[in-house]
């Protein structure tokens, strides 16, 4: 994925800049209320390309007499992870030692810098945004976050050097070939590095040690019951990257990088800590993304157990990450070994329902029962119809419902419909994705115009 970090002093208007990008992205469908998720990275959708926004402001430490230092790192971090850089300044307060600084360690980069000077409210202070060009970059976008202004401009000015991405068919023979690729992913020392280990010297042959193309990552190919599978193991990137007690926020960054390219996230939860809100945000990411999952709680040999101390560990974890209702949870041990052989076989479950197809014929005949069973809610006075449904794509399976109101279909019946194709056509352990359209010329179940 292209990212696109936004960097710069306190106080400059740096989170505005980055809620007002990302605030009229799409809600997630399956999304539950009251989830709270880390918003300092999100994945953007903006005039037909898609790309990661990275708010640095997240970064920031609470310290006033380390501003400096804390503008330094956070400005390494965005260099290092970057594709462009919103450098952000106060245009009403004018350059500052600190917006030198910065700027010295942006030139020194070679990434595309875009200076966007925030707070020129209206027309009349625009020409004091030039001002800023003695911080050395050409590109200045005069901009006020806090009243959506200048915004679209700097946004289709950057577009332009986004990439397309391409969805290139692949026939289910290639797909035999290729190997599943799995994100091993969760907070710093949960276990990622001894689990892959483990799993790579269990493995009946290891291919080969490759370089990752996310920065530090270590990719490692190997083959299990003739399927070849690349296992994506992010802990040596923090260790080198030395963010000290930025440690677990910095992790989301590589965390997110992994998840884009996998096919199956394997999200680590330590036994003892439990969920915490760093696992919470993986989730988040890995839901964001469309990816399978699987939850694997390591550690699980030093947990004190009677008979219900799995059933109510899982309990705790389905509570807290309602919106990975549909992955997997295995009780592991990377020191012993414990279950480790089992991962594989529930990896291919979840990767076999991510590519799964169900025909327009099937699916349509199992929504014309489902709506019967349990009708829309009225929305205006008028009540809601779905006409047709086909599914539009895997990875993640992607459905798209034909309805007279789009914006009538309530998240609760939205739910409803994604838990009955879940249990009626295979997808239990499958993220999904539903999309509500009008359509152009109405079909009902049985296919005759309305």
């Amino acid at each position: 994925m292209f990212y696109i970090a936004i960097v710069g002093r306190p106080n400059v208007g740096k989170s505005t800049l980055f809620n007002k990008i990302v605030g009229g992205r799409p809600a997630i469908v399956d999304g539950i209320p009251g989830v709270t998720r880390d918003r300092n990275i999100a994945s953007v959708e903006k005039y037909g390309r898609r790309f990661g926004l990275i708010d640095s402001g997240g970064f920031e430490l609470k310290s006033e007499d380390i501003i400096l230092s804390q503008a330094q790192e956070q400005t390494q971090m965005a260099i290092e992870e970057s594709d462009i850089i919103y450098f952000v300044v106060d245009g009403k307060e004018g350059i500052t030692p600190i917006d030198e600084q910065i700027a010295r360690s942006l030139r020194k980069a070679g990434k595309q810098i875009r200076l966007v000077v925030n707070k020129i409210d209206n027309p009349s202070v625009e020409p004091k945004a030039q001002d800023f060009a003695r911080l050395g970059f050409s590109d200045i976008f005069p901009v006020s976050a806090e009243h959506s202004i200048g915004i679209e401009g700097l946004l289709e000015e950057t577009v332009r050097f986004i990439p397309e991405e391409k969805d290139e068919a692949v026939s289910d023979d290639e797909v035999k070939d290729q190997p599943v690729k799995l994100a091993v992913v969760g907070k710093p020392n949960v276990g990622k590095s001894s689990m892959v280990n483990k799993l790579l010297g269990t493995g009946r042959m290891m291919v080969s040690e490759i370089a990752g193309t996310t920065r530090d990552s270590i990719d490692s190919e190997i083959e299990r019951d003739g399927r070849k599978y690349t296992l994506i193991d992010t802990a040596g990137i923090r260790r080198k990257a030395k963010v000290t007690n930025k440690l677990e926020k910095f992790s989301v960054i590589m965390a997110i990088k992994a998840i884009e390219r996998s096919d199956v996230a394997l999200l680590l939860i330590d036994a003892i800590e439990g969920v915490t809100i760093q696992e919470t945000k993986i989730a988040g990411l890995i839901d964001d993304a469309g990816k399978g999952c699987v939850i694997v709680v390591n550690k699980w040999d030093i947990v004190e157990k009677d008979d219900k101390t799995t059933l109510v560990y899982e309990e705790k974890i389905r509570a807290r990450l309602k919106f990975l209702s549909h992955a997997p949870i295995m009780f592991v041990s990377s020191l012993t070994g414990q279950r480790l052989d089992k991962i594989f076989d529930v990896v291919m479950e979840v990767y076999g329902q991510c590519r799964k197809r169900i025909g327009s014929g099937k699916l349509n005949s199992m929504m014309e029962r489902v709506t019967l069973s349990r009708r829309p809610s009225l929305f205006r006075n008028k009540r809601v119809k779905i006409y047709y449904a086909t599914q539009a794509s895997i990875m993640p399976p992607t459905f798209i419902f034909m309805t007279n109101s789009p914006r009538g279909v309530h998240f609760s019946y939205r739910r409803y419909i994604a838990n009955q194709i879940r249990i009626n056509a295979g997808f239990d352990k499958a993220p999904l994705r539903l999309i509500f359209r009008k359509p152009s010329g109405r079909r009902t179940y049985q296919g005759q115009e309305k």
